[in-house]
């Protein structure tokens, strides 16, 4: 199974090891948020440099908060610095209360700001001249080098208009809170007609994932921990085309069975990759992380 983690934490040490440890677990790839060490990027090339095949990837960087070809240039410095393949930049617009909440900028017209930026960003990432002029950008760039490392760029793509633009103008989507039903029903049919042209796009499917033997008690954990996720109008609208209402039915929870089915039944609805998230139930924290995390290395074997 393809299936790989979640990078978090401050500490460029930590964060290297914990990369060492993936790959040599046989995980496929790890999953950084836009928070990870002021940014994520930079810890990237690190921990690329000291890794050698596991693929590192953006979940995702906000497009808001940097000018396209901005993004293309660090995304592609970023890549080189690796000294290797296996770079993936995922790219989202965030959510309204963080754009216009936090940072102050308009958030009025995400999915037109989301089709110029990529219409930007991906000719860029592969050394191509840029003449574009729409409502929200308008760039006139010469052609470049193209990078010596190839950039491979995909969307946190959850609504039709963005997985439109992921068919066409990306390797694919890379979800959040995203249940099989709704890959199956949703995400996987408008991905493939957008694309097109025979190709298999990418969906990378994250979920929190806990092996635990008293469901309630994971789910009310889950509850707790993502509450956040549960009051973003975008992951809701993915939930209920799962047909669930928050954080805590999405979660991946059960025995080491109930969750290997669930993982399987993502795949098998079109889901290429799982990012896991795992988190811990119970007292004895470590314990419940380390049974999840037996079970997950056990899959990646298999």
């Amino acid at each position: 199974m393809r299936i790989g983690l979640t990078g978090g934490g401050a500490d460029i040490d930590r964060l290297i090891a914990a990369a060492q440890q993936a790959e040599a677990d046989g995980f496929t790839s790890i999953w950084y948020p836009s928070a990870v060490a002021r940014d994520p990027l930079t810890a990237m090339a690190l921990v690329g440099r000291a890794t050698s095949e596991i693929e590192l990837g953006t979940a995702v960087l906000q497009t808001y908060t940097s000018h396209p070809a901005l993004m293309a240039n660090r995304a592609m410095a970023a890549a080189e610095a690796m000294g290797r393949s296996g770079f993936t930049l995922g790219i989202g617009p965030s959510h309204e209360p963080v754009i216009e909440g936090m940072y102050g900028l308009s958030f009025e017209h995400p999915g037109r700001h989301m089709e110029e930026y990529v219409a930007v960003l991906a000719p860029m990432l592969r050394g191509e001249a840029v003449s574009f002029e729409g409502d929200e950008y308008r760039v006139h760039l010469p052609a470049s080098t193209p990078p010596a490392q190839p950039v491979q760029l995909m969307l946190g793509a959850l609504a039709p208009r963005y997985l439109r633009i992921a068919g066409q103008q990306s390797a694919g989507t890379i979800l959040w809170m995203g249940n099989a039903r709704a890959i199956e029903g949703h995400v996987a049919p408008r991905l493939r007609q957008a694309t097109g042209d025979g190709a298999e796009p990418r969906i990378v499917a994250g979920l929190p994932v806990v092996v635990h033997d008293d469901i309630d008690e994971a789910r009310n954990e889950a509850a707790k921990q993502f509450a956040v996720y549960g009051t973003l109008p975008n992951y809701l609208r993915l939930m209920a085309h799962g047909g669930i209402q928050g954080p805590a039915e999405a979660a991946i929870v059960g025995n080491e069975a109930a969750v290997r089915g669930q993982l399987q039944a993502l795949f098998d609805a079109g889901a290429t990759d799982i990012w896991a998230a795992p988190f811990s139930v119970g007292t004895d924290r470590k314990a419940s992380r380390d049974r999840t995390m037996a079970l997950l290395r056990e899959l990646v074997a298999s």
